[in-house]
């Protein structure tokens, strides 16, 4: 008995001593390194910004005395920035509204209205303020946004005759906008914008009491914006 409990102790023994040798045999487990992934730039959300350009176009005055034929428009805006995107995949959704001072601005002296006192004035066409209220639509290439735009325009139209025909009038007048850009978006929650639109006012009337006799004018304009926005 005494020598089965001796050879019994032995034995544990040796497992007891083996077990150590054996566990560092095992193969260790492997590390792995936490999978990285990069934030997702998201264009959804409020802005506000400010833009600015030049805008170049046509205007027409037309009355029983004859027109004008078409003449050039030309002159600066500049004006602040209001819109909201919604970006769902690579698409991105948004409305914007803008509004600008101008200074569009040109004169004619051709026709019978206009020529006639075309040595003293001739008759100009004035923007004097722009506005316009789009949808747009682009596609993300990450912080890069081509887009295109429409919607509504509306401004005011300065017209006045030469000084012996009247003292002129202004209307605010609603169109439409059309155009196309590019945005890009740097240093988190800042972009910066470049735009083509054409707008176009239609035609105001300005009344024979202000302009001797009842004129319509038409105005429309091209323009090139640049603009620089603020997401919240």
């Amino acid at each position: 008995m005494k020598r089965l409990t001796l050879t019994a102790c032995a034995g544990l023994l040796a497992v007891a001593m083996a077990t150590p040798s054996s566990a560092a045999d095992l193969p260790r487990p492997a590390y792995k390194a936490p999978l990285y992934s990069p934030t997702v730039f998201s264009w959804s959300g409020f802005y506000i910004g400010l833009n600015g350009g030049y805008g170049w176009g046509n205007s027409n005055w037309t009355n029983v005395l004859g027109t004008t034929g078409d003449f050039k428009t030309t002159g600066y805006l500049f004006g602040g920035t209001l819109g909201y995107n919604l970006q769902t995949g690579s698409f991105v959704w948004g409305l914007e509204t803008d509004l600008d001072w101008s200074n569009i601005k040109g004169t004619s002296t051709a026709g019978l209205y206009c020529g006639l006192a075309g040595l003293l004035a001739g008759c100009e066409t004035r923007n004097t303020w722009l506005g316009t209220a789009r949808g747009r639509i682009g596609y993300a290439f990450d912080r890069w946004l081509p887009y295109v735009t429409g919607g509504l325009a509306y401004g005011g139209i300065k017209m006045t005759p030469p000084a012996i025909f009247g003292v002129g009038e202004t209307k605010t007048k609603l169109g439409w906008a059309l155009g196309a850009g590019v945005e890009y978006a740097f240093m988190g929650a800042w972009s910066v914008k470049v735009e083509y639109l054409f707008a176009d006012l239609g035609t105001a009337q300005c009344s024979a009491s202000n302009c001797f006799v009842a004129t319509d004018v038409k105005f429309n304009t091209n323009l090139i914006r640049a603009g620089l926005n603020y997401r919240f």
